[in-house]
């Protein structure tokens, strides 16, 4: 939706600028995005299966789990983590775009609450998170995985992955405010399948040079990998460290302690923009 689109010489919501009503109001206007263009939401849903596919009947053969289990239901918690990291280029493709067209620049001139853009960003990307949660959790149904844990316990698990989704979120607004160009985007694309996989997500860490093992059990994406593991009754790799055992309370210290440094950085440079 281009900046012409926009509400012409007023407010997002009647009256004061209010965060509820401007971000609600600016979260429909990416899902009218989304109707009009689902064609990159339709690839990006189709890819994330595309890569479950891969690993659960090209790789999996040849991938063991330590201590034994079945190797996609060790796969899926970590492809359900994978999928949220994935979202990172998704938003900051938005907000890159926006900024771009000038939309940034207009909300910014309107009496719309400071923060209501990145909060409507926000929510529309993680409605979006729970569509892509649960095509993924048919998919991996479909290739054989189950939850063996109670509806409790399954629950916590998708908890903790789309609290780890909306963290990944600021993240992804914070790069796109500062990201210029579709080379620079291309560039924090690229920086996924790293992070992705240098963590317990396909492997266990157990199975990498010391060093690189250590940083792996230390990812982020590998907490919250696994303790949804464990919540799911699923497979895990078995590992011994303090940050092993201490998986549940590192699934949510690190996504609240990204969204402690991001949300802030994310809010002054949107406020810095054009200054």
């Amino acid at each position: 939706m281009s900046s012409a689109t926009l509400p012409a010489g007023g407010d997002l919501h009647p009256g004061r600028p209010s965060l509820a009503g401007d971000s609600l109001t600016l979260t429909l206007r990416a899902l009218a995005q989304w109707r009009r263009d689902p064609g990159p939401l339709l690839g990006a849903l189709a890819f994330n299966v595309l890569i479950l596919l891969m690993f659960a009947y090209l790789f999996g053969g040849a991938l063991q789990v330590p201590g034994g289990g079945d190797y996609r239901e060790f796969l899926l918690p970590g492809m359900f983590a994978m999928t949220m990291l994935f979202g990172i280029s998704q938003t900051t493709v938005a907000v890159s775009a926006d900024a771009e067209r000038g939309v940034t620049d207009r909300l910014r001139s309107m009496p719309v609450s400071r923060l209501a853009p990145l909060v409507g960003r926000a929510a529309a990307d993680m409605l979006f998170a729970v569509v892509t949660l649960g095509v993924m959790l048919l998919a991996g149904l479909a290739v054989g995985w189950r939850a063996h844990g109670g509806p409790g316990d399954t629950l916590a698990a998708l908890g903790l992955v789309l609290l780890l989704r909306f963290a990944l979120a600021w993240v992804g607004i914070y790069l796109g405010l500062v990201t210029k160009g579709p080379g620079a985007v291309t560039a924090v694309q690229t920086l996924e399948f790293p992070l992705g996989f240098l963590s317990s997500a396909f492997v266990a860490p157990s199975t990498m040079p010391g060093w690189l093992g250590a940083v792996a059990e230390w990812n982020p994406l590998s907490a919250t990998v696994g303790a949804t593991r464990a919540l799911f009754g699923n497979p895990g790799w078995g590992g011994e460290s303090w940050v092993t055992a201490h998986h549940p309370l590192l699934a949510v210290l690190w996504p609240l302690a990204l969204i402690a440094v991001f949300l802030p950085l994310s809010l002054r440079r949107y406020r810095a923009l054009g200054g």
